[in-house]
């Protein structure tokens, strides 16, 4: 015989489900926005943005700050031991992770000094490596995952120094 489901446990489990939903929702509008707002290549000429009109040293490392503190953020987050809490955090922590890396790459451009360029362009690519990683089921203790996690600190460090 199947043992009754306790009610107590289940509209907890249903706020959760709900929260993992609007979670989930509220990244796919952030990504809908991104592809939508993201410049046509005919728009070159057009004027530039806030965030290009500013020194690019200053552009890429605040972008940097901004990239660092959301997978900080996202992949530190709490929500309990829940099995749903748990997926919303890691897909939380995967997108800021994803999101992040490409966030920078799309941040470089020729005016940007060559290391600090070449710092960013490796952190960020060692982020999308990871959050792919993450989302192909690599455990945390993977060698390849551990190594980019490593590095992507290591770049972090020097990153931080050449924003001073």
């Amino acid at each position: 015989m199947i043992a009754p489901v306790s009610e107590s446990s289940s509209p907890r489990t249903g706020q959760l489900v709900i929260a993992a939903l609007v979670v989930a929702v509220a990244a796919l509008g952030v990504a809908i926005f991104a592809l939508v707002s993201a410049p046509s290549p005919t728009s070159e000429t057009s004027a530039a943005t806030a965030d290009q009109s500013t020194d690019p040293k200053t552009r890429v490392c605040t972008a940097f700050t901004l990239v660092r503190n959301a997978v900080s953020l996202q992949t530190n987050a709490n929500l309990g031991p829940d099995p749903v809490a748990t997926q919303a955090v890691a897909a939380n922590a995967r997108l800021a992770t994803l999101g992040g890396g490409q966030f920078l790459l799309s941040r470089l451009d020729g005016e940007v000094p060559a290391d600090l360029a070449d710092a960013v362009r490796s952190f960020a690519n060692n982020l999308e490596y990871i959050g792919m990683g993450q989302l192909a089921g690599a455990p945390g203790d993977d060698p390849n995952q551990i190594n980019r996690m490593n590095d992507a600190q290591a770049t972090s460090n020097k990153i931080t120094e050449l924003c001073k």
